[in-house]
């Protein structure tokens, strides 16, 4: 409008907070605003948190993708006419030889496939947000199925080219606005995490930028190494590679920031996100954790303004006590308990893969059997989920995401991801050290508490209505018949550690909770198997589509950490 003055743009959010604080100042009332009182002190608070950028976002891409994107980038540039073919030290060498220079490798002229294309335009929005927004709204990208130093080191490649990534300049250090982040999944992965962060900080630039920036984060993936080897084998990995992972940080005098990639359930390292703090091991926490909540745990724990400031404070707290307190175990016992859980894995392992995948036929007949007992066919088909069921078109287990087979058990009252194979090994196992364990060590007093909420969420009973959905009855029945077994031992070996007579006899609030929900879930369930049966049957009525999408909501808001 006329006689309005037209005002430059903040270039950042620092310059805003600069000018906020001077009005503090001129009120004479600096140290209360400041301090995050009244109006003003609320504008200041919002500025520090959110910045322009109000949330910041993650990159996120499978490895396998960019290694297509960058073989295709230097084939079309002329560096390299075979670059998947290379070994990993002639990918590492390669790599570096073009990040240490400024030549971008992309051309606006060339034709490349439209997955190359996608790639690139997704880094050179991130760099746009960048300029717009500021560094914060997009710090970290996230490498899936990391595998080796090269799978990091294409994603600074393909940084470089929207300007994210810089080349050294006068002797100074690469610079780089955006975190490549690799997520270790698998349990083999989990295992050669510390080795390949060894071989990651051993690059003089990657150490000098990790230096400069104060911190390296690392993802560890729950829900593919429960997939891959079962609860307690995935459990036990991620701590016994968070705790490798420790001394390759100090070595290389870099803070470690664990990122924790939980899900809901309990197969998904859901739980009391309190005692997963408290059970991280000693000098793998320092201050920092970074921790993922999805699906329905968003509402239950950040629903309402008292529920997130008390979820809040609990990790705070949980972080602090991690930080500070020594560690809760003697040298001793640290010892006797890890040789005791390795055994406990090693059997648990051998259990989970046994039934998964074993078998003459790979595991073939077991994976019919899991499509046809649960609605895994029908959440896929109701395109309820953000992504597709399966990766790939492949029917293989490991195809599978980690969401829908978490989820499909869940909807079956079977909640075989949170405990199967853990009963086969406690069977086995000294009694005596593992009252020790549980009594001692908030690791394992954790993973009980997660595993014996699951049991009492699960009912075999109701779970074999779903097993008669299985057509070949000389697969059903034996079938069925381990995952009862494995059940029942669960229980009763669950029920010798904690010396009670039932489950959750020792938390009563929870068994109270659990228990006033139960008689509203079984009919769900009843009517769930009908409706299923009827579709499969070819019945095409919507009404069956939209009953059976119903009960799979309702089912999951009355279990609540189901996926």
């Amino acid at each position: 409008r006329p006689g309005v003055l037209k005002g430059e743009p903040y270039a950042d959010p620092a310059g805003l907070r600069a000018d906020l604080a001077c009005i503090a100042r001129g009120l004479g009332q600096a140290g209360d605003i400041l301090g995050g009182s009244g109006a003003l002190g609320r504008l200041v608070r919002a500025v520090d948190i959110f910045g322009f950028h109000l949330a910041t976002i993650d990159l996120r891409q499978n490895s396998a993708v960019h290694e297509r994107v960058v073989a295709e980038l230097l084939a079309v540039a002329g560096v390299e006419a075979d670059y998947l073919s290379l070994d990993e030290p002639a990918r590492v060498a390669l790599l570096r030889r073009e990040l240490a220079g400024a030549r971008p490798l992309a051309s606006a002229f060339a034709d490349y496939r439209e997955e190359t294309r996608s790639e690139l335009a997704i880094v050179q929005a991130a760099a746009e947000a960048h300029a717009r927004y500021g560094p914060a709204c997009v710090r970290q990208y996230v490498v899936s199925m990391a595998k080796s130093v090269s799978d990091l080191l294409e994603v600074n490649l393909m940084l470089k080219e929207a300007g994210l990534y810089r080349a050294p300049r006068q002797g100074g250090p690469a610079t780089v606005a955006v975190m490549a982040v690799p997520l270790f999944e698998t349990i083999e992965d989990l295992e050669a995490a510390p080795a390949i962060m060894a071989d990651w900080f051993a690059l003089p630039e990657v150490a000098g930028i990790a230096r400069t920036r104060g911190h390296q984060e690392v993802m560890i993936g729950y829900s593919d190494s429960n997939k891959d080897g079962g609860y307690l084998t995935s459990t036990w990995s991620l701590s016994v590679a968070s705790a490798a992972l420790a001394p390759v940080f100090e070595a290389a005098g870099v803070a470690m920031q664990l990122f924790h990639g939980r899900g809901g359930a309990v197969g998904r390292g859901g739980g009391s996100s309190f005692a997963a703090i408290r059970a991280q091991p000693p000098g793998t926490v320092q201050g920092r954790i970074r921790i993922t909540e999805q699906g329905e745990v968003i509402a239950a724990k950040y629903g309402t303004r008292a529920s997130a400031a008390t979820n809040l404070e609990a990790m705070a707290s949980a972080t602090l006590l991690t930080s500070l307190e020594p560690p809760p175990l003697s040298p001793a016992d640290t010892a006797r308990f890890g040789a005791g859980m390795d055994a406990l894995s090693a059997r648990a392992f051998s259990a989970y893969r046994g039934l998964v995948y074993g078998g003459p036929d790979d595991g073939a007949g077991f994976r019919a059997f899991f499509r046809q007992m649960t609605p895994v066919a029908e959440i896929a088909n109701l395109r309820i989920g953000s992504r597709p069921a399966s990766r790939t078109k492949s029917d293989r287990i490991e195809d599978l995401r980690a969401i829908p087979w978490v989820f499909g058990w869940a909807q079956a009252r079977v909640m075989l991801p949170g405990w199967y194979g853990v009963g086969q090994a406690l069977g086995e196992a000294d009694p005596g050290l593992l009252a020790d364990m549980a009594r001692g060590w908030p690791f394992f007093a954790s993973m009980l508490a997660n595993m014996e909420q699951v049991l009492a969420k699960s009912d075999m009973g109701i779970a074999g209505r779903y097993a008669a959905l299985v057509e070949d009855r000389a697969l059903r029945e034996p079938t069925f018949e381990r995952i009862r077994d494995g059940w029942r031992q669960a229980h009763d070996g669950l029920l010798a550690v904690t010396g009670q007579s039932r489950l959750l006899e020792h938390s009563p609030a929870l068994d109270a909770s659990i228990r006033l929900r139960l008689p509203y879930i079984e009919p769900l369930n009843l009517l769930q198997i009908e409706l299923i049966k009827r579709r499969r049957a070819g019945e095409t009525d919507e009404r069956i589509g939209e009953g059976i999408l119903l009960s799979i909501n309702a089912i999951a808001t009355a279990l609540r950490n189901s996926g």
